[in-house]
C-alpha cells in the first residue's frame, strides 16, 4: 500500500477502451502519477505493431517486466502510480504481480462493436484497428483471486474515473471509518 493509501494500479483493457484517458483522469483525482504503458514499449514492439503485426509473448515479456519494475519503483518512491497496460492474459498479470504483489487491475471492458467504433474514431501511433480482433481473442477474464474493478466503457471517461475512485477508496478505507 502506498503513502496515500492506494495500491499500485494497472488500468487495463484492449486498445480503444480508454486506458490513457481514464488513467490520466483517475491519476489526477487520486493524486498519483499516471504512466502510459505504451511509452514503455521497446522501439521494436512499436515498429511491429505499427506494421499491423500482433505482438507475441516473447515481444511482450521485456515490456511487462518494465511495467512491473515501474509499478514497484513508483509505489516505493512516490507513494502510488497508475500504469495503462492491456494486461490481456493471466500470465501477464501474474508477471506484473511478481513486481507489485498488491496491484489492482482496473479493467475497462466493452463489446467488440463499441470498441471498434471507438478505435475508428481515433488515430493511434502504432495500434491500428485491425489488431482489435487479436486483442479480444487474447483477453482472459480476471480471476476471482485477482484484485480488480470492472468498468463499462459505455460510460464517459469522467464517470469511469468516478466509479474507479469510489471503488478504490472503498478498498482502502479502514472498517468503521
Amino acid at each position: 500500500m502506498s503513502n496515500n493509501g492506494f495500491p499500485p494500479m494497472v488500468i487495463m483493457g484492449v486498445s480503444g477502451s480508454g486506458k490513457s484517458t481514464v488513467g490520466a483522469l483517475l491519476g489526477s483525482r487520486l493524486g498519483v502519477r499516471f504512466i502510459d504503458g505504451d511509452d514503455l514499449h521497446p522501439a521494436a514492439n512499436k515498429e511491429k505493431m505499427g506494421a499491423g503485426i500482433p505482438l507475441d509473448d516473447h515481444d511482450r515479456r521485456p515490456w511487462l517486466q518494465e511495467i512491473g519494475r515501474t509499478l514497484a519503483a513508483y509505489q516505493e518512491e512516490e507513494g502510488g502510480v497508475i500504469v495503462a497496460c492491456s494486461a490481456l492474459k493471466r500470465r501477464y498479470r501474474d508477471l506484473l504481480r511478481e513486481h507489485a504483489p498488491d496491484v489492482v487491475f482496473l479493467h475497462l471492458q466493452g463489446s467488440a462493436d463499441t470498441l471498434a467504433a471507438r478505435m475508428a474514431a481515433r488515430s493511434h501511433e502504432f495500434m491500428p484497428p485491425t489488431l482489435l480482433a487479436s486483442q479480444l481473442e487474447a483477453l482472459e477474464p480476471l480471476g476471482t483471486d485477482e484484485r480488480h474493478v470492472l468498468l463499462d466503457v459505455r460510460q464517459s471517461p469522467s464517470e469511469l474515473a468516478d466509479k474507479a475512485s469510489a471503488a478504490l477508496e472503498a478498498r482502502t478505507t479502514p472498517a468503521g471509518k
